[in-house]
C-alpha cells in the first residue's frame, strides 16, 4: 500500500500539508516595523530637519542646548558607539523595606572629536541602559585635538594640558608624542578612546575608585580643550594706523 505525500493531519507537518505544521503567518516569523519618522518638538530639530543646520558644530558655536537626542543621530549616528562602564545596584531605606533600583554609567563617542557620557538610575538594567544611552546623546561634547610637537600629519593628542575635577577625583591630561598611547587607567582611557585620541598622558588624584566621579573628571578634562585657543587658532586682526 502506498503512502499518500499529500496527506493531512498530524503528520503533515514539515511537509506543506494540511496538519498544524501549515498555521501561522507566511515567514513564519513577526512583521517588520518600520522605525517612526522623527517628528522634531524644539526649534532646533526643526532647523536640523529642514537642512538649515548642516553641522553639529554649528550648535556648539552657538551654544546651543540639545533637548532632543534625535538630533545627535541625524549628524553622527551610523559613527556612534556605545559601552556600558558600569551597573551598579543602589538602595533606598523606605518604609516598606529596601527599595533596590540599577545605575548605569554610559560612555557613547564616534572616534572623531565627540564624546557623551550618561547616567541613569530604574528598577530594570535594560531600562538604565537605555536612558544613560539617551542622556549621553544629549550630553555629547566636541573634544579639539593637536600636536605635541611639529605639525607633522593628522592631529593625534589633547592641545595642551587640561584639568578636570569632581568630587574628590582630579583628572590631568598632558600632551604625548606621537606612538605613546594613551597611558591612563581603564576608565578614563576608555573615554579618550571614545573621543578619538590616540596619545596623552594622565596623572590622578584623590578616590579615584569611585568610577562615576572618575569618569565625570575624565569628561570635565576634555571639555576644556574647546574652552582654550592656543596661539595657532588666533584669528589675524590687522593693525590699523593710528590718524
Amino acid at each position: 500500500m502506498s503512502e499518500n505525500p499529500t496527506r493531512g493531519g498530524f503528520g503533515g507537518r514539515g511537509r506543506g500539508g494540511r496538519g498544524r505544521g501549515g498555521r501561522g503567518r507566511p515567514g513564519g516569523g513577526r512583521p517588520e516595523t518600520k522605525p517612526k519618522e522623527w517628528v522634531p518638538v524644539t526649534r532646533l530639530g526643526r532647523l536640523v530637519k529642514d537642512g538649515q543646520i548642516k553641522r553639529l558644530e554649528d550648535i556648539y558655536y552657538h551654544s546651543f542646548p540639545i533637548k532632543e537626542h534625535e538630533i545627535v543621530d541625524h549628524f553622527i549616528g551610523p559613527k556612534l558607539k556605545d559601552e556600558v562602564l558600569k551597573i551598579m545596584p543602589v538602595q533606598k531605606q523606605t518604609r516598606a523595606g529596601q527599595r533596590t533600583r540599577f545605575k548605569a554609567f554610559v560612555v557613547i563617542g564616534d572616534s572623531d572629536q565627540h564624546v557623551g557620557l550618561g547616567i541613569k538610575c530604574s528598577k530594570e538594567v535594560a531600562t538604565a541602559i537605555r536612558g544613560a544611552i539617551i542622556l549621553a546623546k544629549l550630553s555629547i561634547i566636541p573634544v579639539r585635538l593637536g600636536y605635541w610637537g611639529n605639525k607633522i600629519g593628522a592631529p593625534h593628542t589633547v592641545p595642551c594640558k587640561v584639568t578636570g575635577k569632581c568630587g574628590s577625583v582630579t583628572v590631568r591630561l598632558t600632551p604625548a608624542p606621537r606612538g605613546t598611547g594613551i597611558v591612563a587607567a581603564p576608565v578614563p582611557k576608555k573615554l579618550l578612546e571614545m573621543a578619538g585620541i590616540q596619545d596623552c598622558y594622565t596623572s590622578t588624584s584623590g578616590s579615584t575608585g569611585t568610577l562615576g566621579n572618575f569618569a565625570k573628571a575624565t569628561y570635565a578634562a576634555m571639555a576644556k580643550t574647546f574652552e582654550i585657543l592656543t596661539p595657532d587658532q588666533w584669528n589675524d586682526v590687522p593693525l590699523i594706523k593710528a590718524p
